[in-house]
């Protein structure tokens, strides 16, 4: 237990030293930690640091989730409801079936393995792109479309893995089968979500003290997540739900002024922890991994995987051209070039099944197309944001 507290606290102040580094050098801190993590994989301790999926799926993962949930406004995002809602649904079965075909023709995968592939890495997970927003002022609906699209297509890629590795594994599906699963899954982690976030609103409603606020919140996310996981049901839209009823309702009374001040600024930093350690050992395992067998579906997994993210996102668009839900083509853009992969896509990877054909390669492909992502697309999205005209604070500015 002391060991595993040594190597935690070193790894915090790695994480912080990177973050004032990238800081300093304009980069975005999610690339500066995964060559930081590189870097740690050939110092010794590096063999004791673990990346399992029970790490990432059910410790890091509910704190991202919850603290992305909570910040969003009920009113935009049921404006944009709509356009977010088909992103993440028909968007990333699109996604998913592009690259699945890619994989199988291109790369000679099976069907299956292509399958699984496929859909474990539709979600997106743009935390360095959303921490280029922040630095660099962007707000309104573009951050919204990202970050909200982000957090709906986690869940619905989720329960649709789930569903995949099933039949991988050979259970049999009929279409009927395949809609309740979706619709029970999907429906009853919201609803799981609704009772704990209910709960703990008339919980906190007698209290001010903003320390039991705090206490209830974290409660609520982790609650929410495992409660949902228990039932076999969406964690992921259990903590999505939970996040937004509390950061929508708490305004009216359950949670003070105080306490939302101290439960903003907890969240805020219980991410910035979580990320900065999905982050380090993403950077530490990839030096650990073998590339050189797989380093053909490896690269061409990364163009079709982009390619798959191009035609979840442009199509979808098109269907509310022609009305107030109308995204604009830069917006689109950069809802394509800013759909990263992350954890969500190395925890399903890891949590494969042993018995499952081809889980190294696919582990190891995952892992390929997650670092590539975060390597390309998130070291250019400041040029892009600029480039379009979306980047108009310090990221812009010269250094000093």
């Amino acid at each position: 237990m002391a060991h595993a507290i040594e190597i935690a606290e070193f790894l915090f102040l790695v994480a912080a030293v990177v973050a004032v580094l990238a800081s300093r050098l304009r980069v975005p801190y999610s690339v500066g930690l995964v060559l930081a993590g590189i870097a740690l994989a050939f110092i010794p301790f590096s063999a004791d640091v673990p990346l399992t999926k029970d790490l990432i799926f059910t410790t890091l993962l509910p704190p991202l989730v919850f603290e992305a949930a909570f910040q969003l406004q009920w009113k935009p995002l049921r404006r944009d409801l709509p356009v977010i809602l088909l992103l993440a649904t028909l968007g990333v079965i699109l996604a998913a079936a592009l690259t699945a075909a890619g994989m199988h023709y291109i790369a000679g995968w099976t069907w299956m393995a292509a399958l699984v592939f496929g859909v474990l890495i539709a979600a997106t997970d743009p935390v360095s792109v959303i921490a280029t927003f922040k630095e660099s002022g962007v707000r309104g609906r573009l951050r919204l479309l990202v970050e909200a699209e982000s957090l709906f297509n986690d869940g619905t890629a989720a329960v649709a893995f789930g569903i995949v590795v099933a039949i991988a594994l050979g259970q049999h599906f009929t279409a009927f089968d395949l809609t309740r699963t979706l619709v029970i899954t999907a429906g009853g982690g919201i609803l799981c979500g609704a009772l704990v976030a209910g709960a703990v609103l008339l919980l906190a409603g007698p209290t001010t003290d903003h320390l039991v606020e705090l206490a209830f919140t974290t409660v609520a996310a982790y609650g929410s997540f495992l409660l949902a996981e228990h039932f076999h049901l969406s964690g992921i839209l259990a903590t999505v739900t939970t996040g937004i009823m509390l950061g929508n309702l708490g305004h009216l009374g359950a949670i003070t002024d105080k306490g939302r001040e101290a439960v903003e600024a907890f969240w805020e930093f219980a991410a910035f922890v979580a990320n900065s350690l999905v982050f380090l050992l993403l950077g530490l395992h990839l030096a650990q991994r073998h590339f050189a067998s797989v380093w053909r579906p490896a690269a061409a997994a990364i163009v079709i995987v982009l390619l798959g993210r191009a035609v979840a996102v442009y199509p979808c668009c098109l269907l509310f051209a022609r009305s107030a839900l109308r995204v604009e083509s830069k917006h689109q853009h950069l809802l394509f070039w800013g759909g990263l992969r992350g954890a969500l896509a190395l925890a399903l990877a890891l949590g494969l099944p042993a018995e499952l054909p081809g889980r190294e390669d696919i582990i190891t492909v995952s892992f390929a197309v997650v670092a590539a992502s975060i390597f390309i697309q998130g070291l250019t999205m400041p040029l892009l944001l600029r480039k379009l005209g979306e980047l108009t604070s310090p990221l812009d500015k010269p250094a000093a």
